[in-house]
């Protein structure tokens, strides 16, 4: 089992910007790729981020891409999530997850097998 815990979330004005973390504990993190999701009111829940197990890549998803940087820290069992130039439109719930090192990169939830309980970012205008 891996215990996800994400913080940091808040509410920050457009073109600002927000750190969220992502704490694990249980087994060894460095063993598991991870990524970041977000769910908007009324929408899907969609892949935002992902990193593999030494940092060495990393995968956005367009509408992120330039403005969002993932990264780990596997001393410290954290990944991160560094949101910049912040718009509403990445307002949304927005959960760290845990997949099998030879799932990296997915963008598919089910690939993932650990989650955390989310962290609100909201973004006003």
């Amino acid at each position: 089992q891996v215990q996800l815990v994400e913080s940091g979330g808040g509410l920050v004005q457009a073109g600002g910007s927000l750190r969220v973390s992502c704490a694990a504990s249980g087994r060894t993190f460095s063993n598991y790729a991870m990524g970041w999701f977000r769910q908007a009111p009324g929408k899907e829940r969609e892949f935002v981020a992902a990193i593999n197990l030494r940092s060495t890549t990393t995968y956005y998803a367009d509408s992120v891409k330039g403005r969002f940087t993932i990264s780990r820290d596997n001393a410290k069992n954290t990944v991160y999530l560094q949101m910049n130039s912040l718009k509403p439109e990445d307002t949304a719930v927005y959960y760290c997850a845990a997949a099998p090192a030879y799932y990296t990169g997915s963008t598919y939830m089910s690939y993932y097998d650990y989650w955390g309980q989310g962290t609100q970012v909201t973004v006003s205008s």
